[in-house]
């Protein structure tokens, strides 16, 4: 009951964000509408960064605990963040084939962005690809507790090294964008944030509910034989 309502929730502030982004907020003087993508590409980064942050400390966990439980938060929560920095991908694309006229350009925070979409999707392929769950799952926690250091490297690359990339806040410390439009980029990380906890919710329990039919199928064979 509590996971359907905050699914609703979700949904709610999500089409807040959509007519805030569309019809509430005027175009930006110099970007125009194409401003429009900006504040659903920040929601969903934010979002990665936090869906990899619980795979990191769910993966400590596991290691010291071994509890089954923090494992599979840690798989639920890489798919999930896996499918936000593809959304933030596209939507930075999107961005970049508008204002800088290509597709793609290797600059420092698509570049780390792109290479921490790889990370994670590897964290995937390896759990699926170790026969043995235990060590599987050990090894990805591993992997995911080393993997995640490319996250600070990602938000920190526009910092680090020459990039054009656009930013929230300037080397000042005052807001890149007025008042209106960080509203709506608030309301739009807070509707994907929402979008978040529910499809980790949701993932969490059909992972466990897999789990224990793997279990119970083990067991059946073991009576057989």
């Amino acid at each position: 009951m509590i996971q359907r309502g905050l699914g609703f929730l979700s949904l709610v502030v999500v089409l807040v964000a959509l007519y805030m982004a569309f019809v509430y907020t005027p175009p930006d003087s110099f970007q125009g509408d194409v401003m429009r993508v900006f504040y659903f590409h920040v929601a969903a980064a934010w979002n990665a960064y936090l869906a990899f942050f619980v795979v990191f400390l769910s993966s400590i966990a596991f290691l010291v605990s071994k509890k089954e439980l923090y494992d599979q938060l840690a798989v639920s929560s890489a798919e999930i963040g896996v499918l936000f920095t593809s959304i933030t991908l596209v939507m930075g694309s999107t961005w970049s084939r508008a204002i800088w006229g290509a597709w793609w350009v290797w600059e420092p925070r698509l570049t780390t962005t792109l290479i921490l979409w790889f990370i994670y999707v590897a964290y995937l392929l390896i759990r699926a690809s170790i026969e043995t769950r235990e060590k599987g799952a050990r090894f990805a926690a591993m992997f995911a507790i080393v993997g995640f250091v490319d996250v600070p490297i990602v938000h920190l690359s526009v910092s680090w090294w020459r990039s054009v990339h656009p930013t929230v806040i300037n080397t000042g410390g005052t807001m890149a964008m007025a008042d209106v439009m960080l509203r709506t980029m608030l309301i739009a990380v807070v509707g994907f944030s929402l979008l978040y906890v529910y499809l980790v919710l949701f993932r969490y329990r059909t992972q466990v509910l897999t789990d224990t039919l793997i279990k119970f199928k083990n067991v059946m064979r073991e009576v057989r034989l």
